[in-house]
């Protein structure tokens, strides 16, 4: 089968569903085939996730995700600003949600969350020569803390206790990786 056979068509578009955070569009599609049908797709803005190191350590945020409802520990991030370069948005939120600057922001990565549902994308970024600042600049919504953890401890607790978030698990590959082609 070519990729050409493998195209579905949009035929009718609907916004069921807006927030201020994503919306939710349902399509009518056809494939290639003929095959038709109903399709949920959530429309959000561009996202980053930064990767700070500090001394050795990785700089974590903690907060409660309502989803989970529980407290993780995960790597900064946040949504880009409508118009925003990924690579801005990135030095914002890890001083908003850090009270760190950075000298050098290095751009690991760009994927899909989830492509079967999902039309954005994220930027995983590396932030090194940090600089705290001591101030936080949070959202109106946010309670979080930042805190230093040893790169090892992360890495071999990944999926474990409070390190669960699957974009963490993503960037601690590309950050891999990283780590690897620099040798």
């Amino acid at each position: 089968m070519t990729d050409e056979e493998l195209m579905w068509s949009v035929k009718k578009s609907e916004q069921i569903l807006h927030t201020p955070i994503f919306d939710v569009e349902k399509r009518n599609e056809e494939s290639a085939t003929g095959i038709n049908g109903d399709y949920m797709v959530i429309n959000a803005t561009e996202w980053v996730t930064i990767i700070p190191i500090y001394q050795g350590n990785f700089v974590l945020v903690r907060q409660f995700r309502h989803g989970l409802g529980k407290i993780t520990a995960e790597f900064p991030g946040g949504m880009c600003d409508a118009g925003e370069d990924p690579v801005e948005s990135a030095y914002r939120e890890l001083e908003e949600e850090t009270g760190f600057k950075t000298g050098k922001m290095t751009v690991l990565g760009v994927c899909s969350p989830n492509p079967a549902i999902f039309s954005n994308s994220i930027t995983v970024c590396l932030a090194e020569d940090l600089t705290p600042t001591n101030e936080l600049h949070l959202d109106d919504d946010e309670v979080l803390m930042y805190e230093t953890v040893p790169i090892d401890e992360v890495i071999d607790s990944f999926c474990k206790g409070e390190y669960v978030n699957a974009f963490m698990g993503t960037a601690l590959a590309l950050y891999m990786r990283h780590i690897q082609s620099e040798k």
